[in-house]
């Protein structure tokens, strides 16, 4: 049944819809419009805000036939933003920030669209990212493509500004559930390069804390994986308007990566002639590139394994002459169990096929995500930031994965590494069962009478009163 309020309302409910530009992060966003225009029908017209170099990321949806269009707004200048890159992709991992306040000069212009629309939006949709997006004159609601634990960290750093301490000092998150704790060297870099009163990190500090005091909260999570998280955030906020609408997945199957060295259907036709659950699915997501002894650890260890797998491998954007080819020769050494994609991997099914056991992860949540909806044991390696949270999560709370290596420098022990993968084929059958578990309640949870049905379904609702309060 879709919310169909057609019959009560004249005119549609506006809403606009601002995702940050990383692909992290457009992707859960996108799903999430996708779903709302369909469960929404006719009672919901959506507008999504995009810069030009973004508008091709927004194409599947603007040909699908939905109540959806796009409102394109020139890129802000910005001084360390080289001319004509508009994506976190075409940044350095620290150039989050930096994007967060070059978006900031889209203030004045969204503001000034909102003012002279005809039927201007009842409300705002915007990335954890944008907070400033509270400042418009209408209703804001945030969407987090983290998990709802990390929505609660984040809060916490950016309104109580604890003092740094050293990188193996401990900080304490006392009033979250089951009091997390972290050493300062797994706290969020961007919270970790704060610099006191200067003005683009004021700016950036001040879009966080108006997180917390946004209208709604949209988590791209469900209640029977992260309840107790989403009521503490509801009591934080001091407010009900949390609605977790996870696992947000794609309508359908279509092209969402970008090039690759290996087509889908290959893929595909190599994992069904392996066994089922015989085969690690290895991948970094979108930002991570391991350095040359970390690539040449994590081969070593899936040549001495012997086990059949599945390996993504980012390239560098600009082909480093010393980095050479380190992969050359491996390959040839594990032809016939080993499949290695230069670049994009249809990682959604990847992970879905029976023949797929394991998945080495640096724990995005996107990718714990999908591990989770595919029943898939998870082999944690997180880099940075929420992905030690992801990981804790993943390991300590669900029981739905065991721990690989961590840290953005670490060289893996290849033997310690190979035996990990060994025995997340062949053994681990109690976290295998609890993935299998969770991944019921993911499925579940998307059924028409599901808990994050039911949330997309109040959310909606909650729109058209805004609308109708106009």
């Amino acid at each position: 049944m879709t919310v169909n309020t057609e019959n009560i309302i004249p005119t549609r409910t506006h809403v606009l819809i601002f995702p940050f530009p990383a692909q992290g992060h457009m992707i859960p966003l996108f799903d999430l419009t996708h779903r709302l225009a369909l469960r929404g029908g006719s009672a919901l017209k959506i507008t999504v805000l995009v810069t030009p170099k973004n508008l091709p990321f927004l194409s599947p949806l603007l040909s699908a036939d939905l109540n959806i269009e796009a409102l394109t707004l020139p890129f802000p200048s910005h001084p360390s933003i080289p001319s004509g890159v508009e994506n976190v992709q075409d940044l350095p991992p620290s150039g989050f920030p930096t994007m967060i306040h070059a978006l900031g000069g889209l203030h004045a212009p969204l503001l000034s669209w909102i003012s002279s629309h005809p039927s201007p939006p009842v409300a705002i949709v915007s990335d954890f990212f944008l907070g400033w997006t509270q400042h418009l004159g209408i209703p804001r609601v945030e969407f987090s493509p983290s998990a709802a634990v990390t929505c609660c960290i984040l809060n916490t750093l950016w309104i109580e500004m604890p003092t740094i301490g050293d990188d193996d000092e401990i900080l304490e998150f006392t009033k979250i559930p089951n009091s997390w704790r972290y050493p300062w060297s797994q706290i969020s870099s961007i919270y970790l390069s704060y610099v006191h009163e200067d003005k683009a990190w004021e700016f950036i500090r001040d879009s966080f804390r108006d997180n917390a005091a946004s209208w709604g909260l949209v988590v791209n999570s469900f209640a029977d994986m992260e309840s107790v998280y989403l009521e503490h955030l509801k009591k934080e906020m001091g407010h009900d308007r949390v609605w977790a609408v996870g696992p947000v997945l794609p309508v359908s199957q279509g092209d969402r990566g970008g090039r690759t060295s290996v087509s889908v259907d290959h893929v595909m036709s190599w994992l069904d002639a392996r066994a089922d659950n015989n085969v690690v699915y290895v991948c970094f997501g979108s930002q991570v590139l391991l350095s040359g002894e970390q690539t040449l650890a994590l081969a070593s260890a899936l040549e001495k394994s012997g086990v059949h797998f599945v390996w993504a491998v980012k390239e560098p954007v600009e082909r480093d002459s010393s980095r050479g080819n380190i992969l050359d020769g491996f390959e040839d050494r594990v032809a016939g169990r080993g499949l290695v994609i230069r670049g994009w991997a249809p990682q959604v099914a990847v992970l879905q096929h029976r023949a797929v056991g394991a998945f080495l992860t640096h724990c995005g949540w996107n990718s714990v995500v999908e591990a989770v909806v595919a029943g898939v044991l998870m082999l944690t390696w997180p880099m940075r930031a929420d992905q030690y949270t992801d990981a804790t999560l993943v390991v300590d709370e669900l029981k739905v994965g065991v721990r690989a290596c961590e840290g953005p420098d670490t060289v893996p022990d290849p033997d310690e590494l190979a035996r990990v993968f060994v025995d997340s084929v062949a053994g681990k059958q109690t976290e295998r069962i609890q993935a299998m578990k969770l991944r019921k309640a993911a499925l579940d949870a998307i059924q028409e009478r599901g808990s994050s049905v039911k949330d997309i379904d109040g959310f909606i609702e909650h729109l058209v009163s805004l609308g109708l309060k106009k």
